[in-house]
């Protein structure tokens, strides 16, 4: 499991605790932090069952995720925000989703545990555009076999945002199948209420239009050359 961390963020513990009962023993979590460990880390992670790491990166959400891959020793890659909490059973489901399906792209849905009433909205949203366009994000835990990852590239550090979605196109273009896992990661709306719902949803889609168009294009050339 892969947790890029933010410079400041402090959101991280609260997700340790929720997979402490969760994950197999011996799994290795690396949180992938632009900072130094901080002085509670081995505090907080010493009576948990699995093995986790501080990872100090280069800066950018991209290489964080990018460089905690290089060094991980597990055969599939979960990739969790830190913001991120997860009800019980989760990993349960993810495990029998990989072994159901263990060459897709694996991604959970989507629900918000603060914030505005309207980002119910967002929720459903989010379902849509993973059914209908098969475009889940980054929030929504993305798990994949290590050697899919890099034959896909891993995620873009040249792009300024959406390495996420564009990690989506790169798996789309090669024909791998999205599948989604039968349970839901929980994410915090704080953005929305600190920035106001309606701007922060509006800057979203038109980031996510402007990002997809060009791969659209890719992909329909592709289809007929």
């Amino acid at each position: 499991m892969i947790v890029p961390v933010a410079a400041g963020e402090s959101y991280w513990p609260a997700l340790l605790h929720d997979l402490s009962e969760q994950l197999p023993v011996g799994t290795q979590v690396l949180l992938a932090g632009v900072e130094r460990e901080p002085d509670a880390f081995q505090d907080t992670v010493r009576a948990f069952r699995f093995d986790a790491k501080w990872l100090q990166t280069r800066p950018g959400r991209a290489a964080q995720m990018n460089d905690a891959a290089r060094i991980a020793d597990a055969e599939r890659l979960w990739f969790l925000h830190s913001d991120s909490r997860l009800p019980q059973a989760a990993c349960a489901a993810l495990i029998a989703a990989t072994t159901e399906q263990p060459d897709a792209l694996h991604y959970f849905s989507l629900q918000f545990v603060d914030g505005p009433r309207m980002l119910r909205l967002n929720e459903f949203g989010v379902m849509l555009r993973c059914r209908l366009f098969g475009l889940p994000f980054g929030d929504q835990g993305f798990c994949l076999g290590r050697e899919l990852f890099w034959r896909l590239g891993g995620f873009d550090e040249r792009s300024a945002y959406g390495e996420d979605h564009l990690f989506v196109w790169a798996a789309r273009r090669r024909g791998i199948r999205l599948h989604p896992v039968a349970s839901v990661v929980k994410t915090s709306g704080r953005k929305y209420a600190e920035r106001g719902w309606m701007r922060t949803t509006l800057r979203h889609l038109w980031l996510t239009f402007r990002q997809a168009v060009p791969e659209v294009i890719r992909l329909k050339w592709r289809r007929t050359a």
